[in-house]
């Protein structure tokens, strides 16, 4: 696997712990989620910096927050109890088709 999908796999995953923290933060309020929040996004802004080494900003934005928006929607079902309508998971697998278009046929996902 090229090192910038590395790269993007693991900012994906800082900026879903972090969201997932600022959550658990309650605004802040607890010391160790604000903890985690900020670690794991400056972690996440450090690894896309290396990633656009190798892509451009639009499609590695795109690519980078469709995902967060993903797993951060199914950990908010899972985890924090909230419930998605038809409409809003409709939404979400457009965001999947989109990033998968983008990965498999579009020839901007690299430099």
């Amino acid at each position: 696997m090229p090192p910038h999908y590395i790269y993007l796999f693991f900012a994906v995953a800082a900026e879903t712990i972090g969201t997932t923290a600022l959550q658990a933060s309650q605004q802040f309020s607890k010391l160790w989620p604000s903890v985690i929040c900020v670690i794991s996004y400056a972690v996440a802004f450090y690894l896309l910096s290396l990633t656009l080494k190798f892509m451009p900003v639009g499609v590695l934005y795109a690519i980078w927050s469709g995902l967060g928006i993903v797993l951060i929607a199914a950990i908010g079902y899972a985890v924090f109890g909230q419930k998605l309508d038809w409409p809003a998971v409709f939404g979400i697998g457009l965001i999947l088709a989109g990033i998968l278009t983008i990965n498999l046929f579009s020839s901007s996902s690299t430099h």
